[in-house]
């Protein structure tokens, strides 16, 4: 099944090594003097993975759902099923221009022991791009896919066995163009039944399956916004939820929030577009 994150609600008793032993090194580099220690994870949480942070980057506001009771804010999974239905059709963040590539991810989601969870994949550290970074299954769209629904089955088939056939596409998050790979992502959401029967069929690709439960990515100490100013793009909010072993951030995180914004029926706007 891969690694599970069934972390929700345990607070004080989430693991501290990690994050005090990152506290001891980002005191020994500086990270006091350059205002980096305050993007710090909470002790026990946070990913291996490079975040190339401009030096003036700051933080940001609280999530949209933070004036919700957080025993209120997790949704059932027919309650997240219905809210996709019943949304408008997907719209497209952010200029376009006309030499970019097209992509499709899966944001699968399953109920385990009455909680809904969504899958996630861990890239592999030996890409040259994105190592250890969290993403949904997809990839780009191939030539023989009839639409872009298909490229995301497809790849989700080929990154982590997924049966397409035992899947239901409810609908997609808005479409918008990553800064980094310069492509046009649409975001599908399906459900399974049951939970689902999953490997890493292409490690060159996946290091590890990871299951959260959403219960998880409401928490209060997992989330992060911060505002970046970059070049050509100007100032962008960028979402990150730290869970225990992973940074959850970048194009992932975005639509991540845009999903948890839709189920909580909160402002689903991020300041300078996903991305």
């Amino acid at each position: 099944m891969g690694t599970r994150r069934d972390t929700a609600g345990k607070g004080s008793q989430q693991p501290e090594d990690g994050g005090t032993s990152r506290f001891a090194a980002g005191t020994r580099w500086g990270w006091l003097l350059n205002g980096q220690l305050r993007f710090l994870p909470p002790p026990g949480r946070g990913g291996q993975q490079t975040i190339p942070r401009p030096e003036r980057a700051r933080l940001g506001g609280p999530p949209p759902w933070a004036g919700i009771e957080y025993r209120r804010r997790v949704p059932t999974l027919d309650h997240l099923v219905g809210e996709m239905t019943g949304r408008r059709p997907p719209r497209v963040v952010g200029p376009v221009e006309s030499d970019v590539g097209r992509s499709a991810v899966l944001c699968l989601l399953y109920e385990h022991h009455r909680e809904p969870h969504v899958v996630l994949t861990r890239r592999s550290p030996s890409m040259r791009h994105h190592a250890h970074e969290i993403s949904f299954p997809g990839g780009r769209q191939d030539p023989d896919d009839p639409d872009l629904v298909a490229t995301a089955l497809r790849e989700a088939h080929e990154e982590v066995g997924l049966d397409p056939d035992a899947v239901t596409v409810v609908g997609a998050l808005d479409q918008f163009v990553t800064v980094g790979s310069r492509t046009l992502i649409h975001p599908y959401v399906a459900i399974a039944d049951h939970p689902p029967a999953l490997e890493v069929m292409s490690p060159a690709e996946v290091e590890a399956i990871v299951h959260v439960p959403l219960a998880e990515l409401f928490r209060d100490d997992v989330w992060r916004e911060e505002i970046w100013d970059l070049d050509h793009h100007g100032s962008r909010a960028l979402t990150f939820f730290e869970l225990v072993g992973d940074t959850v951030w970048g194009a992932t995180g975005a639509m991540l929030r845009q999903l948890l914004a839709i189920a909580t029926r909160t402002d689903e706007t991020i300041a300078g577009g996903p991305g």
